[in-house]
């Protein structure tokens, strides 16, 4: 939103999600786009959802030339996709077709994908179906996690969507379909996808827990305590899936993991040396 500010473009309404509860008081925390556009004396609206009359129209009432859309969590009513001129735009973060849905970054990630990318999408009722306005493609690193990526592709998605706006307004711009193959599904990340299951290769969980990072984190259990695992490496090592040597290396179905930071229940992230100084493992212990 700072950019569309920033290259001139009039921002007449602002939708995001209803405040949540958050922190340690569990206090109603307004998010990043709603202080933003604050602070800028732009309208907010936070409906709980976008089902009734009254909410859509006011949407409608704001008569935009386009909906800009990015991660913003709720279906857009059929009623709202032809709101502006130019339709309803959404920044997605995934090379389209791949990766529809709610977790392309964790999923791209969690695949091995080597390249991700952002794509520029008019909104229509199936989910990321639309067509394609603008495509650009960016390497994944060997050490991404989540939040470098989502960083990475917010700069480039802010660049792309002003491009494309500006191409839209000058009659430039061709929404090409999406092609029917290559077609994958992002589903959302359910806190039991943040299991590790000591049995896969070492290198796919090596994977989850930088798509986990930084939120909501890799978890095992050690001895039924809660741990989070937040930064491993792959070495070679043979031990049986789940046990833990002296060094905080743990056997996988194939191949084996040094944890190098992790985290108690309400304690704080650590490294192994740290944790291993704090409780010394017993021989032959193992995640369970």
């Amino acid at each position: 939103m700072a950019r569309l500010v920033g290259a001139g473009h009039e921002i007449t309404l602002v939708l995001t999600q209803p405040d949540r509860p958050a922190g340690r008081g569990l206090h109603s925390i307004p998010s990043a786009v709603k202080r933003f556009a604050a602070a800028q004396g732009i309208e907010v609206f936070q409906p709980p959802n976008l089902k009734n009359v009254q909410e859509i129209e006011r949407v409608r009432a704001a008569r935009p030339d386009a909906l800009v859309v990015a991660a913003y969590g709720l279906i857009l009513p059929p009623s709202l996709l032809d709101a502006g001129a130019y339709r309803a735009l959404n920044i997605h973060a995934s090379l389209l077709p791949r990766w529809r849905g709610a977790a392309p970054i964790q999923r791209a990630l969690l695949a091995g994908d080597r390249e991700t990318g952002i794509s520029i999408m008019q909104m229509e009722a199936g989910l990321d179906t639309g067509p394609v306005l603008q495509q650009r493609a960016i390497p994944i690193a060997a050490d991404e996690d989540a939040g470098s990526l989502h960083d990475k592709l917010a700069a480039l998605g802010a660049e792309m969507i002003l491009e494309s706006l500006a191409a839209l307004e000058s009659g430039r711009a061709r929404a090409v379909a999406q092609p029917s193959e290559g077609v994958t599904y992002a589903r959302k990340i359910e806190k039991a996808d943040t299991v590790l299951d000591w049995a896969r290769p070492a290198v796919e969980l090596e994977r989850a827990v930088r798509a986990f990072r930084p939120a909501p984190g890799a978890s095992a259990r050690l001895n039924g305590e809660p741990i989070k695992i937040w930064r491993t490496r792959l070495v070679s090592a043979k031990l049986p899936p789940g046990v833990i040597d002296h060094n905080l290396v743990v056997g996988c179905g194939e191949g084996a993991l040094a944890v190098e930071e992790l985290q108690r229940a309400g304690g704080k992230r650590m490294s192994a040396a740290q944790f291993l100084r704090g409780r010394p493992l017993a021989p032959r212990a193992r995640f369970e």
